[in-house]
C-alpha cells in the first residue's frame, strides 16, 4: 500500500512532488515534538523532584496550547500567508523543543512545553491547504497516505532515540532533546526558504474564496455556534473523539512508566515497545482504512474499541509474562489505529452539505482536548493509587468509547454514504 503511494507521488509534477515532501517532513518533525516527555518520564519525576500527575499537567499544557491556537493558524494560513504560518509554527515548535532540553526548573519545562504546542498548532493549518493545492485529486489520497506515514514515524522517533543517547556515558535526556530541536530548527530554516524560493504563490497565498469578508468576529462566532447546534450528530462524534483520545494518550503517556513498574522492562526495552505502539499503528491505519471501504464505518469502530478495552484490561492485571505483555502492546498499537479511518468516513457522512471542512475540526478540537486531559488525570492515578489502576482505568474509558460508538451506530445507521475523503489520524 505504502509502495503504491509512494510511486504515485513520484509521478507526480516535480512542484507537486517537492510540496508533499516538505510537508510530509514537516509532519514528520511536529509528531516528534509530541512524545518527547513520554520516553523519559520517571528519569524527570526524579530529577525536577515532581510526581507524575505534574508531569502529566506539563503534557496536558502541551497538548491545551495545541488547542487553542489551531483557530488563529487556521486563519493566518486561509487570509495571509501559508508559507508564514508554516515558518511560524516550525520555529516556535522547535524553539519550544529547545527550552524544554535547557529547562532548569520544572516551571520552564512546563514554559517550553507550552511553547511546543503553540508551534504544533500551526502545523495542520499550514499542511492541509498547502497539500491540497499541489496536488490532484486523482493523487491526492495518497500523497496524503505518504503524509500521514511521515508522521507515524515522527511519534516512533523519539524513544528510539531518546534511549541511544542517554545510553552512551555523559550524555543525558538533555542532549537527546536538544539534538531533536537543532534538527527542528534546521529543518525549519529548509523548510521556509524552499517554499519562499521554489513553491509558486498559487499554493502558498491564501484562499480568497473562503474570506468571511467584512463579517464581524462577533458575527462569525455567533454563526459557528448556531450551525454547531443545528448539527448534534457531528458533536456526539466529537465526544467519541475525545473519549477515544483521552484512553489512547493515557495509553501512550504512561506505557513505559507500566512496563517498567508493573512488569520489571527494563527502561530501554519499554522505550522501543513504545516505539513498536506507534508502528503497528500504522498498519493499523492502513488495514482499518480497506476494511471500512469493504464493510462499513459502523463494525470497525466497534471492533477496534473492543479490541482495545480487551487488550489493556488484560495487559493492567500484571498477570502475563513480561514478554507477553510487550507483545500485547504492540497488538493495542494495530487494534485501537483501526478507528481513525472509520470514524474518518463516519464524520464524512454525517457532515451536512459545505461543512465537511468543520465537521473535521470540531472532531479534531475533540481529539486534542483529549489529550489535554488524559495525560495529568492519568498521571494522579498513577501518584494516588499504582499504574495498575491508571491501566484499568484507561480499559475503562475504551469501554465508554464503545458504548458512545453502539449508540451512535443504533441511531445513525441508515446514514448516506458520499464519496470517501482523505483525512489525517490522530
Amino acid at each position: 500500500m505504502l509502495d503504491g503511494a509512494l510511486a504515485a507521488v513520484r509521478r507526480i509534477p516535480r512542484e507537486s512532488a517537492l510540496v508533499v515532501g516538505l510537508i510530509s517532513g514537516s509532519q514528520y518533525v511536529n509528531h516528534m515534538y509530541l512524545v518527547l516527555l513520554p520516553p523519559i518520564l520517571t528519569v524527570l519525576s526524579g530529577e525536577f523532584e515532581v510526581s507524575l500527575a505534574l508531569l502529566g499537567v506539563a503534557l496536558g499544557v502541551q497538548a491545551l496550547t495545541n488547542t487553542l491556537f489551531q483557530l488563529p493558524f487556521g486563519h493566518l494560513a486561509d487570509h495571509y500567508d501559508r508559507t508564514l504560518a508554516l515558518a511560524l509554527s516550525s520555529f516556535l515548535g522547535a524553539a519550544g523543543v529547545l527550552v524544554v532540553a535547557g529547562a532548569p526548573t520544572f516551571e520552564w519545562l512546563v514554559v517550553g512545553q507550552a511553547v511546543v504546542g503553540i508551534g504544533v498548532a500551526g502545523h495542520h493549518p499550514a499542511h492541509y491547504p498547502l497539500l491540497t493545492d499541489a496536488t490532484s485529486e486523482a493523487v491526492r489520497g495518497r500523497a496524503f497516505s505518504v503524509y500521514n506515514v511521515g508522521g507515524t514515524f515522527g511519534f516512533a522517533t523519539p524513544p528510539v532515540v531518546i534511549t541511544a543517547i542517554i545510553g552512551v556515558p555523559g550524555l543525558t535526556w538533555r542532549h537527546a532533546i536538544g539534538l531533536i530541536g537543532v534538527v527542528g530548527l534546521a529543518y525549519a530554516v529548509l523548510v521556509t526558504v524552499l517554499f519562499a524560493r521554489r513553491v509558486d504563490r498559487s499554493i502558498t497565498g491564501p484562499n480568497v474564496a473562503e474570506s468571511t469578508g467584512s463579517a464581524s468576529a462577533a458575527h462569525r462566532v455567533r454563526s459557528e455556534l448556531r450551525s454547531l447546534a443545528a448539527d448534534p450528530a457531528i458533536l456526539v462524534l466529537a465526544a467519541l473523539a475525545l473519549v477515544a483520545s483521552t484512553a489512547n494518550w493515557g495509553l501512550s503517556s504512561y506505557a513505559v512508566v507500566f512496563l517498567t513498574d508493573t512488569y520489571a522492562v527494563s527502561l530501554d526495552r519499554a522505550n522501543l515497545a513504545l516505539t513498536g505502539l506507534f508502528l503497528t499503528g500504522a498498519v493499523g491505519v492502513l488495514v482499518g482504512g480497506s476494511l471500512t471501504d469493504r464493510f462499513s464505518p459502523a463494525p470497525v469502530l466497534l471492533g477496534s474499541f473492543v479490541g482495545l478495552t480487551a487488550l489493556v484490561g488484560i495487559i493492567a492485571t500484571g498477570y502475563v509474562p513480561a514478554l507477553a505483555a510487550v507483545g500485547l502492546f504492540l497488538l493495542v498499537g494495530a487494534v485501537r489505529s483501526l478507528e481513525g479511518p472509520a470514524r474518518d468516513t463516519l464524520t464524512q457522512r454525517l457532515a451536512g452539505e459545505g461543512a465537511v471542512g468543520k465537521s473535521f475540526a470540531i472532531i479534531t478540537i475533540g481529539i486534542m482536548l483529549g489529550s489535554a486531559v488524559a495525560p495529568p488525570v492519568f498521571g494522579f492515578l498513577i501518584d494516588r493509587f499504582d499504574v495498575q489502576v491508571a491501566f484499568f482505568a484507561v480499559a475503562a474509558v475504551a469501554a465508554l468509547a464503545t458504548a458512545l460508538t453502539a449508540a451512535i451506530v443504533f441511531r445513525l445507521q441508515d446514514a448516506p454514504a458520499p464519496e470517501p475523503v482523505a483525512g489525517e489520524q490522530q
